[in-house]
């Protein structure tokens, strides 16, 4: 059985489909542009990663050729198949175990790249003779890591998302099924325009280097000339001195 895999789950960075949030702070197809800069970033960064196989579950099927053109060199394509996001991350798990893996881990695509050591540390606790589940929480009450070492279907069936209680109904299945969780640093999805102002907070010479695409997008877009003059719209200029090229 090999020891490590882990997946990113990605929908096509179309317009219209993706950040829908951040609408009208954002058009259509500068949310679109956001979630595929956001995407490459992630993958980028995690190419780095040596100790584990490394997946790109994506949304939908028809878009495979997309993601082709996207993955960096050492992502195998995973299509994702079910009805709803619960369904989608069940099967990947399913399908990573049947493919021999112990430990596994899921990570969404629109974050801010995840710090390497999160992972080493997600795997070190996956590599246990008991079932365990592992929990990277976001600011927002959901997770934005999740990782198993046998497959826990339980807690995805019959979920609601994109509340503030997720994690806290996934502990709850857990605890009920007696099987250990543990949860891991706290990390932040990039959803709202709250979610980008607290990543300029939070900006460091680290995440700079790894958000390049991102950094780059954001600053053009608050220097394009048309853009609206509300508040959000304001609300997305970096701090003085960012540029978004690597340091």
């Amino acid at each position: 059985m090999r020891a490590n895999a882990l997946a990113v789950m990605a929908k096509a960075p179309l317009a219209g489909q993706v950040k829908t949030r951040l609408m009208p702070a954002l058009s259509a197809e500068e949310a679109a542009a956001l979630a595929r800069a956001l995407l490459l970033d992630q993958l980028r960064h995690l190419s780095a990663i040596a100790d584990a196989d490394l997946y790109l579950a994506f949304a939908p099927a028809e878009e495979r050729g997309l993601f082709q053109e996207l993955a960096p060199p050492g992502f195998r394509l995973l299509p994702q198949q079910g009805a709803d996001l619960g369904a989608r991350m069940a099967n990947v798990f399913d399908t990573l175990h049947a493919g021999g893996y112990r430990n596994m881990v899921l990570i969404g695509a629109d974050l801010a790249p995840v710090p390497w050591e999160i992972f080493a540390e997600a795997f070190a606790l996956l590599d246990n003779q008991l079932q365990r589940v592992v929990f990277g929480p976001s600011r927002d009450g959901g997770y934005y890591l999740v990782g198993c070492n046998q497959p826990a279907p339980r807690i995805f069936e019959g979920m609601s998302w994109s509340h503030g209680e997720v994690l806290a109904q996934a502990l709850a299945v857990l605890a009920s099924l007696q099987i250990e969780a543990h949860l891991l640093p706290i990390w932040f999805d990039i959803d709202t325009v709250d979610d980008l102002r607290h990543l300029q907070s939070v900006l460091n010479p680290a995440l700079e280097r790894a958000l390049s695409n991102t950094l780059l997008l954001l600053r053009r877009l608050n220097l394009d000339n048309k853009a609206r003059g509300d508040e959000d719209r304001r609300s997305l200029a970096l701090p003085p001195g960012t540029d978004g090229r690597d340091a």
